[in-house]
């Protein structure tokens, strides 16, 4: 076990996790960047001929009162049956958390729940799973989709009808799907400030946005817009990476809903991660349930992707009494978050003026995700 902790090593871990069938773009070092009030760490395991065989990306953020805490977010990278592997990423988050003095790590691995072997070789670690009680920063339910090897016919035939129906409707009607760039970020931002407003979700500061793009775009983040008579009704970022793309934010106008600008969007995002020849699109959260009744559940299981469940958050806690009181107070900050949400959710309600003509019905595009 050894850190990346130089260029040479760093781009070591960047080869490792960019060829492995686990990749996340979360686990990047160019992600860690992104997230810049954490300090950054990264652990490679090796084998005895110091071949990498396991990495894992961990940042640290000091919260006030009660210390550093450590997160690994759709972390460790490896076989999650290389026991050997695992043990070494432990030990050596072990090591940063008594160089940190952290109260724990936190991680929610890119592994599905099924994999009760994984589950039972972390706990012989000593790491605690929430056993899909808890609540997760990441969503605990995905939509991904597998393109490996399919053309743009075959994507096409996968879809439900109403999606193909909605494909050729935004086309009939005259939405452009365009590129942007990072000037076109503001533009977005507009668009995904009135997208939270409208859904009851807070959204990401536009500097958040850029700062997205100054690390990861062009090569791996995208921006493209939906427009209509020239001006954008719609817009989504996706982020790929590895094998993988996945669509991390989308917004969309009130107005002219009945274009149907977000079918058309999900369409260019999966031709141009086929055409990049990648194994899955990852559609993101799904909400923090399987209620098939919900817009945003019914709006990305008509792609035809799989609905999958994660094994949700483990954790390594090197502080028990801190790491308890930590718990209690983040609860209260996120209840209180939530109804603060939906207050302004409540005030969005109250009657106004009724636009005429009135938009169409949402029919599930819009998507409060988190990254």
């Amino acid at each position: 076990m050894r850190y990346a902790n130089d260029d040479t090593s760093r781009k070591l871990y960047t080869d490792f996790l960019t060829r492995h069938e686990r990749c996340n773009f979360q686990q990047s070092v160019e992600w860690a960047r992104v997230k810049s009030g954490w300090k950054n760490e990264i652990i490679l395991a090796e084998a005895a001929d110091g071949t990498v065989t396991g990495g894992m990306s961990v940042l640290i953020r000091r919260i006030p009162l009660f210390g550093n805490l450590m997160y690994c977010p759709r972390g460790p990278i490896c076989d999650p049956a290389d026991a050997d592997s695992l043990r070494q990423l432990t030990e050596g988050a072990q090591l940063l958390a008594w160089r940190y003095n952290a109260m724990a790590l936190r991680m929610e691995p890119d592994v599905p729940s099924s994999d009760v072997g994984f589950r039972a070789a972390l706990e012989q670690l000593g790491w605690r799973l929430d056993g899909g009680a808890g609540q997760t920063v990441q969503p605990r339910h995905v939509f991904r989709l597998d393109i490996r090897g399919k053309s743009e016919d075959e994507l096409m035939a996968g879809f439900n009808r109403k999606v193909r129906y909605c494909i050729r409707l935004a086309q009939r009607r005259g939405v452009q799907i365009r590129a942007g760039g990072r000037e076109d970020l503001a533009a977005f931002h507009r668009l995904l400030a009135e997208t939270g407003r409208r859904s009851g979700f807070l959204v990401r500061p536009l500097s958040y946005l850029e700062r997205m793009w100054d690390e990861l775009g062009p090569e791996h983040m995208q921006l493209l817009l939906a427009c209509w008579e020239g001006r954008p009704i719609a817009g989504a970022i996706p982020v790929h990476y590895g094998n993988k793309t996945w669509y991390v934010f989308g917004a969309s106008s009130g107005e002219h809903r009945d274009l149907m600008p977000n079918y058309l969007l999900q369409w260019e995002i999966i031709r141009a991660a086929a055409a990049r020849g990648d194994a899955v699109y990852d559609m993101r959260g799904a909400l923090d349930s399987t209620d098939t009744t919900s817009g945003l559940y019914l709006f990305k299981s008509r792609f035809g992707g799989t609905l999958t469940e994660f094994i949700g958050e483990a954790v390594m806690v090197y502080k028990p009494m801190t790491y308890r009181l930590y718990r209690r107070a983040e609860r209260l900050y996120m209840d209180g978050r939530e109804r603060l949400v939906t207050l302004r959710r409540r005030r969005e309600q109250e009657p106004r003026p009724v636009p005429w003509p009135l938009p169409a019905p949402s029919g599930g595009e819009d998507a409060p995700l988190s990254a």
